[in-house]
């Protein structure tokens, strides 16, 4: 016969039962009545307030990133002839021609001959008016126009 201390008997029933740490923070969001609600509430209200001050740089004028600008070289013919862009924007001419072609501007930019589908890209830092040609062929001319990037043109 075995005595009482020679085994050891849990009994289920007066066991305590520990709590999951999930379970209880899921009762106590219940127990905070319109919680959610008022979560929800900053929330939205958070989003307008950005939206707002989004608005709002946007009007005062913030600078504007620098874009990229195409010429297409076609039928020996820089396409579009004239470009208008800002300082810090790039412009990429690609031959799409059946021969050569060059874009040179003496003393600010030479690119190498481009083979048909090739491409030069010139980042303009500074405002002022570039005429440019191609140098194999220089009844091939085009202009580029760079405006400052201040006022109103930033925001453009």
């Amino acid at each position: 016969m075995l005595a009482d201390t020679d085994c050891h008997f849990v009994n289920p029933a007066r066991t305590r039962k520990r709590a999951d740490p999930d379970s209880r923070a899921t009762e106590q969001l219940r127990k905070l009545s319109g919680f959610r609600t008022r979560v929800l509430r900053t929330r939205r209200g958070m989003t307008a307030t950005f939206a707002a001050a989004v608005f709002l740089t946007v009007l005062a004028g913030a600078p504007a990133v620098a874009t990229e600008v195409k010429v297409g070289i076609d039928n020996f013919t820089f396409n579009p002839k004239v470009v208008t862009v800002r300082v810090g924007d790039t412009v990429t001419w690609t031959n799409r021609d059946d021969i050569p072609h060059t874009v040179a501007d003496p003393g600010k930019f030479k690119s190498k001959a481009l083979d048909t589908g090739d491409s030069f890209s010139f980042t303009f830092a500074t405002p002022g008016s570039f005429d440019y040609f191609c140098s194999l062929h220089p009844h091939m001319t085009g202009r580029i126009v760079v405006e400052a990037a201040t006022g109103d043109n930033a925001a453009k």
